[in-house]
This record gives C-alpha cells, sequence and structure tokens, in this order.
C-alpha cells in the first residue's frame, strides 16, 4: 500500500513528498543544499565580505536547480559563466593548497561548506536517476551542481588559508599508493 497525504494540510511539508520517483528526492537534496550554504552564511566572518557577496548570489541558484526540472528551466549559461569566474579567482588564492584529498576538517563554516559540497554531489546522483527514469534533464543543472561542489570545496580552502588552517591530507589506501 502506497504512503498517501492526508487531507490535514499541516501534516504535508511538500505537495510531491510522498511521490515515488527520482524527482522528488532531488528537489529535497537542493533544498537541503541551499540550507547548508544558509548554514555557511550564518557562520561566516564579517571580515569574509567576498564570499559572503559570492555565497548570497549561489544560494539562490539552489533553489533555482530545485525547480528547473519539474518547472521552467531558471538556470543559463550566466551562472554557470559567473560560477566558473568565482571558481577561477578563489582556485588562483588557494593554488598551493589545491594539491589532492583533505579531511573535511574545520572550524565553522568549513563543515558546512564540507556539507553542501556533498549535497551537490547528492543532485547531481539524482538527476542521473531522474534522467534514468526517462525525464529530461537539461546539461545545465548538473554542470553548475558539479561547480558548486567544486566551489565550496576551493572555499574550504580559501577560509583555512586566510585564518592560517592546514588542512589534513588524506591518503587512500584504496586507490594509488
Amino acid at each position: 500500500m502506497a504512503l498517501k497525504p492526508g487531507k490535514n494540510l499541516d501534516e504535508l511539508c511538500y505537495p510531491f513528498i510522498y511521490e515515488t520517483a527520482y524527482l522528488c528526492d532531488y528537489e529535497v537534496i537542493t533544498d537541503e543544499l541551499c540550507g547548508h550554504i544558509g548554514a555557511v552564511l550564518a557562520d561566516l566572518p564579517d571580515e569574509m565580505v567576498d564570499l559572503r557577496a559570492d555565497l548570497e548570489q549561489l544560494q539562490p541558484l539552489a533553489f533555482h536547480l530545485n525547480g528547473s526540472v519539474r518547472g521552467r528551466l531558471a538556470i543559463d549559461e550566466t551562472h554557470i559563466a559567473w560560477l566558473t569566474q568565482r571558481l577561477a579567482h578563489y582556485r588562483a588564492e588557494v593554488a598551493e593548497r589545491l594539491t589532492g584529498f583533505v579531511l573535511p576538517r574545520g572550524t565553522a563554516p568549513v563543515p558546512q561548506l564540507h556539507l553542501a559540497r556533498s549535497a551537490a554531489k547528492k543532485a547531481i546522483r539524482a538527476l542521473v536517476r531522474v534522467d534514468e527514469e526517462g525525464r529530461e534533464v537539461p546539461m545545465l543543472l548538473p554542470r553548475l551542481l558539479n561547480l558548486m561542489c567544486n566551489f565550496c570545496f576551493t572555499l574550504t580552502l580559501v577560509i583555512n588559508q586566510r585564518r592560517g588552517v592546514a588542512e589534513v591530507p588524506f591518503k587512500s589506501e584504496s586507490y594509488g599508493r
């Protein structure tokens, strides 16, 4: 027997929450992504005004991603170009730190950025399933999510560098030696 919403709208958090298609999972994950970015903003030091400005522009994109499959496509090449440029800007700042995997550690908002990075990956995986189910997924969406993932990771390096905190490298015993 399938779960169905009752008549009391107070007991329904999202109109599509009982759907079995991956589209709803994607929408829930992008909602989570938006929340993680909000948590980053709440814990971002006041002096990091450049990061704040970029994250304030990034956060609504998570909600635009959310509705861009079921509703009207709200992402375009200008969003991709903007985030590509901002990612390059911050990568240049931490070029010496871009050497490999690190353990996701640090003080707020670094852990929240790592959670946002992970949520972006989950959203990409959900889009793969949405596409697999036969629903058209514009490539703009996974492209932007991949950029968001890489952007969030890079910001962890930026924040740690500005604070004088070194990352803890991770050496995989599963891949390469």
